[in-house]
Order: structure tokens, then C-alpha cells, then sequence
């Protein structure tokens, strides 16, 4: 019979389960580093969100100088890609087989993503929290690998046409949208609110992202008698219909999508007392917003801008937004420990139950499970007063 050591046995017996556990990884982690990848509009059209890439990146920087996530550290890889389908797919692809990132996160613009969403799911690469309201990321079973984030567009058109039928319900509507699955998916929204009244819209409008301006349409839009004005527009395009429709003395009540609301890099380029009284909604915590001058998460952002992002706008809300969404990601690695394998990255992020970041408007949290890839689903309406804006009626949604 053959002794063990009792040394052996000892050692064995004392070990716990974590000391037990195996850890697990795929390409883009290991005991020191999480490398994540990411797409933006540094240039371009839509460059007025690249704010959103650097923001996010600030936000990594901090949580590595408090010693990174469950003991590593976070390579941030981010690329420009001028909000331009196919410069995605080529960065895309860099950052998956030749960075080897983890998974890619907030990946920016609908048309962008819609270009690399059979990609990553055929990689079975996360694609994660992807900076886009449509309505197709939340498909799990369908495209297992790709989640939103925001509020999706129809249920924020469908919010905007109730409010319009109860409050005036001989409304002579016109619209300008961006010619593309953004702007379309808000449309089918807007028009499923307003079910079998849609003959109120008096005349739809579209513009391309390569449009030098969208004058003519506005100019078309007010010819048209329209009273009201539903804008599905990105920043640089929505600044210029606000500005546009001002000056040419047309003053219909005016709906602008959230992706476009933020006061330093639409309203204050279009002109704040052009832009007063425009409706939009809402989900976080606007800074400008006198309500939270002493609110704790907000003083908390206001430090991290200072510190980690100087030269960041206090007044865009991008900024608000990129920090909420990174303290999300942060979470779900938080979750995932030490099984950094890409299956477990989408497992956590499909396990987030009531969680919610204090930036985020107070009664909104974030929820999804393995059939529900919609992590935020509630929205407020706000208008804005020629300085701020301001939140009115009830939370809506889930």
C-alpha cells in the first residue's frame, strides 16, 4: 500500500474552492488584462459622438488607476471610423483578428453596426452594448451575440406620436429623418403611435449623412402647413434644422430624438433661444439640470470630467452618457470574475436584474435576461426653457 504524504493531504483538504478554480479565458484576457475593443466617429458627420469614445476611454483610465477590474487592467482599442459602413467593417475586423480584443463595446451608429452584425455574431464575438437605439439589436435568439443599451427608437417615436394625439390631436405633422435604419426605425415607431391617425403627417422628408446641410428640407417641411415638427435627425444636421427653422420664422411644436439632444452639441451650436421649447426625452441625469447641483453621482461625474477629461463639454450630454454606459460594462466584468471567456461576457451582461447606475433618472433601471436583450426600457419626456431642460410627466415604459 502506498502512503501519501500527509503534507499532500493537508494542502488538499485546507484548499478552498476559488483556490480550486480553474480561471478561463479567451483571446483578449488574461491574469493582467482585459483588451476591449471599439468603433467611433472620430471624423465625419457624426463626429459630434466621438465625444461618447473618449469619454469612455477616460472612464477606463480612472478604473485603472483604482487597480482595474477584479485585478486587471483595461486596454482600451478604439477606432476612428467616420461613421462609415464599410471603414467599420474593416475596423471591425482588426480589432477581432488582429487586436484580438475580447469583445467589442458601444460601437457606434445604427448603419455602422447593422454592417458588422452578422460578422460578430458569425465569431461569436461579443458586441456588446452597441451605441444605437434600434430595435433589432434586442434579438437573442436570432443574433445571440449582439445587445443594445439605450431605449430603442420605435418605442421613443411611439412616446412622441401619444403625446402629440393627446395634446393636440389635429396636429398637421411634417418630418425630417436620416435616410438609413436609424431614421427609419424611429419612423415605424412614430407611425405605430400614431395607428390610424398617421394621415396627420402632412409630408416626410429625408436627408443622406453626405448632405452638406438639410435647409431645403426644412423649407419644404414648412411650405408643407406642418404645425408640428417630429426632427430624426444626428447632432450636425439636427443644430441645423433647429437654426433653419427659426430663422425662416416657422414655429411648429418641435420633437427632437434624444440622440440629439444634448445642449452643448446641438442647442448651443443651433442657437438656445432657437431651440426653446423643443420636447425631447430623457433617462439620465442632465448636469445642467438645477434638480442635481448637489446630487452625489452627479458631483461624482463633474470630478471625473475634471480629472480624467478636462477638455470634456460639461454641457454635452454624450459625456453623461458614455460614463453610464462604461459603469455598466464595468459591472457585467465585475460579474464575470475570473471566467473571462466570451460566453460568459454575454452571460452577464444577459443577468443584469434591477441593476442601475445612480446617473441614471431616478425609477429607470436596467434589466435583461437571456430572452431580453433591451437593457433600458423607460424613458421621461423634457422640454427645454431657453436654459435647461426640464423633465415633466411620468416615467414611461417598463
Amino acid at each position: 500500500m502506498k502512503l501519501v504524504p500527509i503534507a499532500a493531504l493537508l494542502a488538499v483538504a485546507l484548499a478552498s474552492p476559488a483556490a480550486l478554480a480553474q480561471k478561463k479565458y479567451d483571446p483578449g484576457a488574461t491574469d493582467k488584462v482585459i483588451k476591449i475593443g471599439n468603433t467611433n466617429p472620430y471624423s465625419g458627420p457624426a463626429s459630434a459622438y466621438g465625444t461618447i469614445g473618449k469619454s469612455i476611454g477616460a472612464y477606463w483610465k480612472m478604473v485603472n488607476e483604482k487597480g482595474g477590474i477584479n485585478g486587471r487592467m483595461i486596454e482600451w482599442v478604439s477606432y476612428d471610423d467616420g461613421y462609415s459602413p464599410p471603414k467599420t467593417v474593416e475596423m471591425a475586423r482588426k480589432l477581432v483578428e488582429q487586436d484580438q480584443v475580447l469583445f467589442l463595446f458601444q460601437t457606434l451608429g445604427t448603419p455602422p453596426n447593422t454592417a458588422i452584425h452578422k460578422y460578430m455574431n458569425s465569431k461569436k464575438v461579443p458586441h456588446a452594448f452597441v451605441a444605437t437605439g434600434a430595435t433589432k439589436w434586442n434579438d437573442p435568439r436570432g443574433f445571440p451575440w449582439t445587445m443594445g443599451w439605450q431605449p430603442n427608437y420605435q418605442t421613443e417615436g411611439r412616446i412622441y406620436a401619444e403625446h402629440i394625439l393627446k395634446n393636440n390631436p389635429k396636429a398637421k405633422i411634417g418630418i425630417l429623418y436620416q435616410n438609413d435604419d436609424y431614421g427609419k426605425d424611429y419612423l415605424k415607431g412614430f407611425k405605430d403611435g400614431l395607428g390610424a391617425k398617421a394621415n396627420m403627417i402632412v409630408k416626410e422628408v429625408s436627408y443622406e449623412v453626405a448632405d452638406p446641410t438639410v435647409d431645403s428640407q426644412i423649407v419644404q417641411l414648412q411650405a408643407s402647413g406642418a404645425d408640428t415638427f417630429f426632427n430624426i435627425t444626428t447632432p450636425k444636421f439636427a443644430a441645423q434644422a433647429i437654426r433653419k427653422a427659426y430663422d425662416t420664422g416657422w414655429k411648429p411644436t418641435h420633437y427632437i430624438n434624444n440622440v440629439s439632444a444634448s445642449i452643448g452639441s446641438v442647442l448651443k451650436p443651433a442657437g438656445l433661444e432657437k431651440s426653446t421649447g423643443l420636447i425631447s426625452t430623457q433617462y439620465l441625469k442632465d448636469p445642467l439640470d438645477e434638480q442635481w447641483k448637489d446630487d452625489a453621482s452627479v458631483k461624482e461625474w463633474r470630478a471625473f470630467m475634471g480629472k480624467y477629461y478636462p477638455e470634456g463639454n460639461l454641457a454635452d450630454a454624450s459625456n453623461m452618457y458614455g460614463y453610464t454606459v462604461a459603469k455598466t460594462m464595468h459591472q457585467v466584468l465585475t460579474q464575470a470574475g475570473d471566467n473571462l471567456t466570451r460566453a460568459n461576457v454575454m452571460k452577464q451582461a444577459a443577468s443584469l436584474k434591477g441593476w442601475r447606475a445612480e446617473t441614471m433618472l431616478p425609477g429607470i433601471r436596467i434589466t435583461t435576461d437571456a430572452g431580453d436583450f433591451a437593457p433600458i426600457e423607460s424613458e421621461q419626456l423634457i422640454r427645454f426653457d431657453g436654459q435647461q431642460w426640464k423633465r415633466f410627466g411620468p416615467i414611461i415604459g417598463k
